[in-house]
């Protein structure tokens, strides 16, 4: 008899470790897809070449209302850490015709690379994106850490980018 309660003592303490491990264990981390994209001014990017620097990987469509929201908070963003590391990609979603991307681009002045997924490869590499905005944050080590559906808290990954910003200079 003394047996089933040690027995369940031995589960609870099994149990409690493994949710212990899932909350302190970072969620979603995986390696950022190994891609390379050409801009619309024709330079490739590859994403295991921005190792080292934070990347905002962003998905948009020139239809989408709440991508063309976010995009001045977007070139707010780059060009204050930009230049302290961080980059931006933006993706234009296969559907997107150049010209019409071309003109976004100029018209809302966006400082930050921009492609065009042609072929719906990025989109599936990064897991089958379909609706936009969708947006990955990438740490230093090239592991995606952030995937948002939908507009971006801003002040939120502002103070995510700083932080790693912050811990590659110590």
């Amino acid at each position: 008899m003394k047996k089933q309660p040690l027995i369940a003592i031995v589960f609870l303490i099994a149990i409690a470790a493994l949710l212990g491990y899932l909350w302190l264990t970072p969620s979603g981390i995986k390696p950022a897809p190994a891609i390379s994209v050409t801009t619309l001014q024709g330079q490739t990017i590859s994403l295991s070449a921005l190792q080292g620097r934070p990347v905002v990987v962003t998905f948009w469509a020139t239809t989408c209302p709440g991508c063309i929201k976010e995009m001045p908070h977007l070139v707010e963003l780059y060009k204050e850490l930009g230049p302290k590391g961080l980059e931006i990609i933006g993706i234009a979603m296969e559907y997107d015709p150049e010209d019409q991307v071309r003109t976004m681009v100029a018209q809302k002045k966006l400082p930050y690379p921009i492609a065009i997924d042609k072929d719906g490869t990025v989109a599936l590499a990064f897991g089958g994106i379909s609706l936009t905005p969708s947006s990955f944050l990438i740490d230093t080590q090239g592991r995606i850490v952030q995937y948002k559906l939908g507009e971006m808290d801003m002040a939120a990954l502002h103070s995510r980018i700083i932080a790693m910003l912050n811990a590659k200079k110590v």
